[in-house]
C-alpha cells in the first residue's frame, strides 16, 4: 500500500481570503478530491459502493498539518495513499504539493468507518478491499477551476 495517486487541483479565487491565501478548510475538501479520485482509479466510486454494497465510508478522524500556504491560481497536486485497511475501517494519508516549486504545503490523514445504511459499523465488503489493495494505473485527473470532483 505504498503507492501514491495524484490529483491536480488549481486554487480558485473563492477558496482564498483577501490576501489571496487558500483558507485552511479547503485542504480537507482537497483531501476528499484526492480520496475520491484514488477510489475511481481503483475501479469504483463512493456512489457505486453506496448503491451496490449498501455501505458508507464515514469520516471518524481527520488530521491536517499545514506547512506552507497555497495562493490563488497555484497549481497543486494532492497525493493520496491507502495507509491501512482493517475489517471495519480504512485510513488514507495525503500530501498537498505546489507544482511550481515542489513545496509540500500540507500533510494529513483521514480514518473512515464503514457503516450500513443505518449508520451501524459493518465489515468492508471484500471486493472493495481487493480493489483498494490492487495496483492501479497512475492517471492524474485534472479538475477545471469551476468543477469539483463528485
Amino acid at each position: 500500500m505504498d503507492e501514491w495517486h495524484e490529483t491536480e487541483i488549481r486554487v480558485r479565487y473563492a477558496e482564498t481570503d483577501q490576501m489571496g491565501i487558500a483558507h485552511h478548510s479547503n485542504y480537507l475538501v482537497w483531501f476528499e478530491a484526492g480520496r475520491s479520485d484514488l477510489c475511481r482509479a481503483k475501479g469504483f466510486s463512493y456512489k457505486e459502493m453506496e448503491d451496490e454494497a449498501g455501505v458508507l465510508m464515514l469520516v471518524a478522524e481527520i488530521y491536517c498539518r499545514y506547512k506552507s500556504p497555497a495562493f490563488y491560481e497555484d497549481s497543486l497536486v494532492v497525493r493520496t495513499q491507502v495507509a491501512e485497511i482493517r475489517s471495519r475501517s480504512l485510513r488514507f494519508i495525503y500530501e498537498i504539493v505546489r507544482t511550481a516549486d515542489a513545496v509540500t504545503l500540507a500533510e494529513g490523514e483521514t480514518l473512515h468507518l464503514v457503516t450500513d445504511a443505518n449508520r451501524k459499523v459493518c465489515l468492508i465488503p471484500e471486493i472493495y478491499k481487493e480493489k483498494l489493495l490492487a495496483e492501479s494505473i497512475h492517471v492524474t485527473e485534472s479538475f477545471p477551476s469551476n468543477q469539483a470532483p463528485s
